[in-house]
């Protein structure tokens, strides 16, 4: 099975629309092709290859809508799928947010598809396991992790003129090494849409020495510290309030972002003026799709500017009861930094903790942003801008909002799970208390 061309995807939603008996039809389309490789206790154990492709159609009557899906696409699969939803549509009560779909649409041609990750195949997957197993039986350490490749493409039609095409790849791969005598553990995470980017030997080498530096742990008493956040644990954290800035939400006072007594906090400062947090779609190394869910161009947008926040994202229902322009969903989180890495920062920092990433992190306060959670796979003290000795794991309880208040130093982004966060330093982050866990 191959990627569908946008010719191709085209024809295929042009029968769904000619097939449609609805006052109103939306079909999507899309699929993937990719293989995936897992390893635990330093033997390879699942490896294979997917594909799949599916198509849904929305069909409304008025207010009405229903939806149906499929994974064919010959003209008798198709009808049928359409007339399933028409039927849903028939029997389902009206939606009082029901909105119109979208016409035709001007898109940006973003990047994203790379020959070098559509190409993968089983020996590079095994090459990238080998180069953390390898090492790591050699270093008395145990790997686990995984790695995911493929191709995928997407597109959408309205009945009213719509339509839009998207053709993109990604490798993602994740790797947790542990000592054999499982005192230590370290973690390393990398994501691209171009595998040419990724060095995989020199990935495992983090998680490997993280987790033989981290042997020897000593308890620290808990309390407030300067704190090292790497990029991993910036995101872990400060993705907690990326959904914050959703207009909705903050105008029915149910965010951070919803000032007392009713109204938003939109123009006010929230954070350091260090911070900027951004998106656009035709960032080179976080390309997004160049459209949302709804069909809504993507573009780039601000939602923080030197720690002022000026813009919420608006979807169309809420737009429409507004009277506001929609925007469109964010496709990836770019947030600005400084120059320099993590040691950078190590050596400019007198006394602190570094941490290497955050996990089993709740929500305490929405309207606060109050977090707690554990650190773990490497959290280290540091002192006289040096690395002294890795320290037991923290509960922390903390907010987004008061950490990037307190933000003393920001080294250069790194993509992160599709987005970009830079590593950060800051003062007076709270941990609560002591973990046993490695």
């Amino acid at each position: 099975m191959s990627d569908l061309t946008e010719l191709q995807a085209r024809e295929i939603l042009e029968r769904v629309m000619r097939l449609s008996k609805a006052d109103t039809c939306v079909a999507a389309i899309g699929g993937s092709i990719g293989g995936n490789i897992r390893f635990a206790r330093n033997s390879v154990s699942t490896a294979g290859e997917t594909s799949n492709r599916s198509v849904n159609v929305a069909s409304s009557f008025g207010r009405r809508t229903g939806s149906a899906s499929g994974n064919e696409f010959d003209d008798a699969a198709l009808e049928r799928t359409v007339r399933r939803a028409e039927e849903l549509a028939r029997l389902a009560p009206e939606n009082p947010e029901w909105i119109e779909p979208l016409g035709p649409q001007q898109y940006l041609s973003t990047p994203g598809f790379y020959a070098s990750t559509a190409a993968i195949g089983p020996a590079y997957r095994a090459q990238v396991a080998a180069d953390s197993i390898l090492p790591s039986r050699q270093g008395h350490c145990i790997a686990a992790g995984f790695l995911q490749d493929g191709s995928r493409w997407s597109a959408l039609m309205s009945s009213k003129g719509l339509f839009a095409y998207d053709r993109r790849t990604d490798l993602d791969f994740s790797l947790t090494v542990r000592t054999e005598d499982d005192l230590g553990s370290g973690f390393v995470a990398r994501d691209y849409n171009d595998a040419a980017r990724f060095d995989s030997a020199a990935s495992a080498r983090i998680a490997i020495d993280k987790a033989i530096a981290s042997r020897t742990a000593r308890a620290l008493e808990p309390g407030k510290y300067t704190v090292i956040l790497e990029p991993t644990a910036v995101s872990d954290f400060v993705g907690n309030m990326l959904n914050g800035f959703n207009a909705r939400g903050a105008e029915e006072g149910r965010s951070y972002l919803s000032k007392r007594g009713g109204g938003t906090r939109l123009g006010e400062k929230l954070v350091s003026e260090r911070v900027t947090i951004s998106t656009d779609p035709m960032h080179p190394d976080v390309p997004a799709p160049a459209w949302g869910f709804d069909g809504l161009p993507r573009r780039a947008m601000t939602f923080v500017e030197n720690g002022v926040v000026k813009q919420l994202n608006y979807d169309r229902v809420w737009a429409a009861r507004k009277g506001v322009e929609p925007t469109p969903s964010p496709g990836n989180v770019i947030m600005s930094g400084g120059t320099g890495t993590v040691d950078d920062l190590i050596r400019e920092t007198a006394r602190g903790i570094l941490v290497t990433r955050f996990w089993y992190i709740r929500p305490v306060d929405p309207q606060t942003l109050l977090l707690t959670g554990l650190t773990r796979d490497g959290t280290f003290f540091i002192e006289n801008g040096k690395i002294q000795y890795a320290i037991k794991n923290f509960r922390f309880n903390e907010s987004p909002i008061i950490m990037l208040n307190n933000v003393e130093a920001m080294g250069t982004p790194v993509r992160q799970g599709g987005n970009l966060f830079p590593p950060i330093r800051a003062r007076d982050f709270t941990f609560s208390s002591l973990s046993d866990a490695v």
